[in-house]
């Protein structure tokens, strides 16, 4: 965009009515465009929203002052990378659909310019989305933003904007209202070939009037029956988790709860553990009067915390509280608990029967959310005659059968055909031209019933995995009698290779005649110079196997050559970047071993790479550390012989072991995890126990002890393949790139007081993954800590227990109290603390955690675990 573009301000009706013109030149040259050249703008576009998600997120909230950070960087990444994701593949140019058969042929045309209206709920992530599907379908688009929300709005829309025109996008293609106002809306929707409008009642009534075509939508009223065949647990933290996000700004986000009566006492004490108030008669009342202000909703509630909404109400609550509940019987509009909220407030109402529930539901919906979502939780294997009744009743085109319902209503969280989106259309009861959620094709009334499903899982491992003492030679004889392999590439550092570790393999490659290179330029936390580096002498030698032996360091850099490597053009910003689910990623690693065969021999007993789709790589222009991840890059082939061990030095033995152990142990409570890696984690937990000291303080003299610990960081390794890590190493990664402290004792620092974190019964925040219904991480660290045999009196001592016998086992192994005693200087470590805490929040490893963290816990975590308190 040139200079000029950046001074072209929209703010009168002049300068509105030029840059429409222009838009409707931009957009007759974008019509001709190809579907090739459109996903290339889709995707650069989508891939640069993804990367500001976080400043987005943290403009939106310091302008509008509502909502959660944290939240609105998931709304912003699932706008970005799951919108992608579900269209990266449609066809939205020329043919789309044939049948020569029967001699029918579909052709997609765009529409021309769409006026987009951008509530203040969600002002960046609606952005994004509706810029991003206008792109898609060759659309030109004009946002008018609201005014509270105007500035973190047009910033969302100037970077999907510049990234599309750099990708060959016209000038133009997209343009905002620099000053919105009545006039300059009204005017923008009459100009417009279609409105997508997204805001309260009256602007989506006003775009139906507009006299143009409009997709808009209507408010939601989301009431949530709990039937007592529900699983409690499971319904209760559903809709907790859902009321909190973004302090209740969803609009599918649950209004009411309507409990049967024979379970109402259990429900109600489940909302109580769970961090949420009932209110009393008195506090009720003050809460009537706060919702309304002369019958409609009164915007100072909206998107902010229980403790906020009280004090406007006249009376105060603990800051801890998530949910002020109300509980009534009216279900009329005379009860302002019955209304929309956009707040964590929720009504409840004790119900007779589930008939009795679903009218109550049915009249709330009437009342004032036709059209929208509705919620129920209840066996739905043997109560299918209920599930029946409620969704052949229920007026509304979302419903949503055990799932929370600000999750389940957009999309592709909770059940995986439900369009992702975050305009969701009302249909025809609720006023709306589409009952789907708004996508670049649904224009038709669908009514949509979407049961929680549990997405799938997987165990991968390295093709071959040789163990055992002695078996390098075996493996490395496969390279030439099975797999035929002439050229040989070893990688290494420098230490290793002067002091004889590559030399046996060396032998072994010379008696098959095998041609070999050893690159040992790696140094520890490798960066990208040093994999570009190796990857050009490795397209000298043209090798077609590749042998990593050393440490994660080798490894990871090893992987890294390997696919630049394989794919010279590769964009390192591309591999590093971050997605919520590794199945629906913007970018997908490339197809490998066209060129080679990829061998991984650990020196050490603790990262698991040879066992791992993971390679962390440091940015040597920045210093950031990038965990990536695909399964492309795990080995083909493994080799773990303890002999590559024995000299190992006591600090790396130490470290390593203890990374190991937080490997297992992260990956024992992932919301990934399954049977098929918890055994593994168990067992490796188990043998680090038993054989760490011994490794540590015998070396080589204790062979056994060696082997014993081999085994274990490989079980471990496959164990966090499969089921990911937590927290604990997206800080330690931090602590590494900002402070240079070694990977296993930046996690051994860490991991007992994050066990503490991710043990509360009641968190602030869980993680978002279908299998983790509720929080249950307590229990987990006890079935670990009672598979060494360790037991209290309940699950807190056992867990006291636990972590007083892993900080036996660190001190054993020489690990110091704090990152203080590291000689990191105090001044240092507060200046990168608030840096350090956004990044670790931000890495790929978060995702997978029990709890989910907000910046602030992080930050004081890594202030605990500096003073050691």
């Amino acid at each position: 965009m040139g200079k000029n573009k950046e001074a072209e301000i929209v703010n009168s009706v002049e300068t509105l009515n030029l840059k429409l013109n222009k838009m409707r030149k931009a957009q007759s040259k974008f019509a001709k465009f190809t579907q090739k050249q459109v996903d290339e703008i889709f995707f650069k576009a989508s891939v640069a929203a993804n990367m500001q998600r976080i400043p987005l997120a943290k403009f939106a909230a310091d302008e509008t002052g509502m909502g959660v950070v944290e939240d609105k960087v998931i709304k912003n990444h699932y706008a970005s990378e799951y919108i992608y994701n579900k269209y990266k593949n449609t066809k939205t140019c020329g043919v789309i659909e044939e049948d020569k058969a029967f001699g029918i042929r579909k052709i997609a045309e765009p529409i021309g310019i769409i006026a987009a209206v951008i509530p203040t709920t969600n002002p960046t992530s609606t952005a994004i989305f509706k810029t991003l599907i206008s792109l898609k379908t060759r659309n030109a688009i004009i946002i008018s933003p609201h005014p509270r929300a105007k500035n973190s709005t047009i910033e969302a829309a100037k970077v999907v904007y510049k990234a599309a025109v750099e990708a060959g996008a016209p000038e133009d293609i997209i343009s905002w209202i620099d000053e919105p106002s009545l006039e300059m809306t009204n005017m923008v929707m009459r100009e417009a070939d279609i409105i997508l409008a997204t805001g309260g009642p009256g602007m989506v009534k006003a775009a139906y009037s507009s006299g143009k075509p409009a997709i808009g939508v209507g408010a939601g009223n989301t009431p949530a029956i709990i039937d007592k065949s529900a699983d409690i647990k499971t319904a209760v933290m559903s809709i907790v988790h859902s009321k909190t996000f973004d302090n209740g700004m969803i609009c599918a986000s649950e209004q009411s709860c309507i409990v049967d009566k024979e379970i109402y006492k259990e429900v109600k004490k489940e909302f109580e553990n769970r961090g949420c108030y009932f209110l009393n008669k008195e506090e009720a009342q003050k809460i009537r009067n706060t919702i309304l202000i002369n019958g409609a909703l009164n915007a100072k509630i909206v998107g902010q915390k229980a403790v906020t909404i009280a004090k406007l109400a006249g009376f105060k609550v603990d800051e801890d509280v998530k949910i002020l509940i109300g509980e009534v019987e009216s279900v009329g509009l005379e009860e302002a608990f019955a209304h929309e909220k956009l707040s964590p407030v929720l009504a409840m109402y004790k119900a007779e029967n589930f008939d009795d529930a679903v009218q109550k539901a049915d009249a709330l919906v009437k009342d004032g959310g036709l059209g929208h979502t509705s919620s129920v939780y209840l066996d739905a294997k043997n109560e299918q005659d209920k599930l029946n009744k409620f969704q052949s009743t229920m007026k509304t085109c979302r419903i949503l059968v055990n799932t929370p319902s600000s999750h389940g209503g957009i999309g592709d969280l909770y059940n995986f055909s439900l369009t992702p989106s975050l305009t969701l259309g009302c249909g025809s009861w609720g006023g709306n031209s589409v009952s789907d959620n708004v996508s670049v094709l649904n224009l038709i009334n669908i009514k949509t019933v979407a049961e929680r499903r549990e997405n799938m899982l997987w165990f991968r491992a390295p093709q071959k995995v040789y163990f055992k003492k002695g078996c390098l030679g075996v493996a490395i004889r496969e390279l030439k009698d099975v797999l035929n392999k002439k050229r040989a590439f070893i990688v290494t550092d420098s230490f290793l290779y002067k002091n004889g570790y590559t030399s046996q393999l060396e032998t072994y490659l010379d008696k098959m005649d095998i041609k070999h290179h050893t690159f040992y330029d790696v140094e520890p936390d490798p960066t990208l110079a040093c994999a570009q580096s190796g990857a050009k002498v490795m397209s000298s030698f043209e090798p077609d196997v590749i042998i990593a032996v050393g440490g994660g360091s080798a490894m990871d850099a090893a992987k890294i050559m390997w696919v630049i490597y394989e794919y010279p053009d590769t964009d390192f910003q591309d591999l590093a970047m971050r997605f919520m689910d590794i199945r629906k990623r913007v970018y997908s690693f490339p197809k490998m071993g066209r060129k080679a065969y990829f061998v991984a021999c650990p020196t050490t007993a603790g990262t698991g790479s040879e066992v791992t789709p993971f390679a962390v790589i440091t940015d040597q222009n920045t210093g950031v550390k990038y965990p990536l991840a695909d399964y492309e890059i795990m080995p083909n082939m493994a080799i773990i012989d303890a002999d590559l061990m024995m000299d190992a030095p006591k600090g790396l033995t130490s470290a390593s072991g203890i990374d190991a152990l937080v490997h297992s142990l992260e990956a024992y409570v992932s919301v990934m995890s399954s049977g098929y890696t918890d055994g593994l984690a168990l067992k490796s937990i188990k043998t680090i126990f038993e054989y760490l000291p011994r490794a540590y303080n015998n070396g080589s003299n204790d062979p056994e002890a060696r082997e014993k610990m081999a085994e274990a960081a490989t079980e471990a390794g496959m164990a966090f393949a499969n089921a990911f890590l937590g927290v604990c190493h997206s800080m330690a990664h931090k602590l590494g790139a900002y402070h240079h402290l070694p990977h296993g004792v930046a996690n051994a620092l860490l991991i007992t007081m994050i066990m503490r974190f991710n043990a509360a019964e009641n968190p602030r925040k869980m993680g978002t993954f279908p299998q983790y219904k509720y929080p249950h991480t307590l229990r987990r660290y006890c079935e670990c800590a009672e598979f060494l045999g360790i037991k209290g009196k309940n699950d807190e001592d056992t867990l006291n227990k636990f972590i007083d016998a892993i900080e036996k086992l660190k001190k054993d192994v020489g690990i110091k109290s704090s990152i203080k005693e590291y000689g990191i200087n105090e001044k240092d470590f507060l200046a990168t603390l608030n840096e350090m805490s956004e990044n670790a929040f931000d890495d790929q490893c978060t995702g997978a955690n029990p709890r989910y963290p907000l910046i602030s816990e992080i930050k004081e975590m890594f202030k605990e675990a500096y003073y050691g308190k």
